[in-house]
């Protein structure tokens, strides 16, 4: 299993929709976002509930024999540490992070509606890219980064699908 993660604003779910046409059937890319419902966004246990429901999904599409992608922000020990993790041999970690800066003015400029005009969901933000950017290398498994700074949507999901595919059997 793979996982596309870092904070809201790097380019996770716009690089989740380009990576099926340069992967083709080689793997399957699902965005978490799609199951964000409110009877499993419950952060008092670290979003157990969210996490273990896309563990098994991920673990029954994986019994097609493709691996599967899951592109949202989750840090390693979110999944690492319940019991669906036994299902995977291995979960691979790419981080995309981005200077604060940036970051905070791609999340000022999404629309209203996204929720992005409330000051301490942003500041949360920036502090997980801080904490990704601090700890990659000593999650367990280690995350690998990749900066979204300056690159552009095809050069971001280019550097993803090439990863991807480094990884790939």
């Amino acid at each position: 299993m793979f996982a596309v993660t870092g904070p809201s604003g790097t380019g996770k779910s716009t690089v989740c929709r380009g990576l099926t046409k340069l992967l083709g059937d080689r793997a399957v890319v699902l965005e978490q976002d799609l199951l964000w419902v409110g009877a499993l966004h419950e952060p008092d246990d670290d979003y157990a509930s969210f996490r273990r429901i896309w563990l098994r999904m991920a673990a029954t599409i994986h019994q097609s024999g493709r691996p599967v992608v899951l592109c949202g922000t989750v840090a390693p020990p979110q999944l690492e540490r319940r019991p669906e993790r036994v299902l995977f041999s291995e979960i691979h970690y790419l981080s995309l992070v981005a200077d604060d800066d940036v970051l905070s003015k791609r999340l000022r400029a999404r629309p209203a509606w996204r929720g992005w005009d409330n000051e301490q969901r942003i500041t949360d933000m920036l502090d997980f890219n801080t904490w990704i950017k601090k700890n990659a290398a000593s999650t367990s498994p280690p995350m690998d980064l990749l900066d979204t700074t300056t690159a552009t949507v095809e050069e971001t999901t280019a550097a993803v699908a090439d990863w991807l595919l480094a990884r790939l059997p």
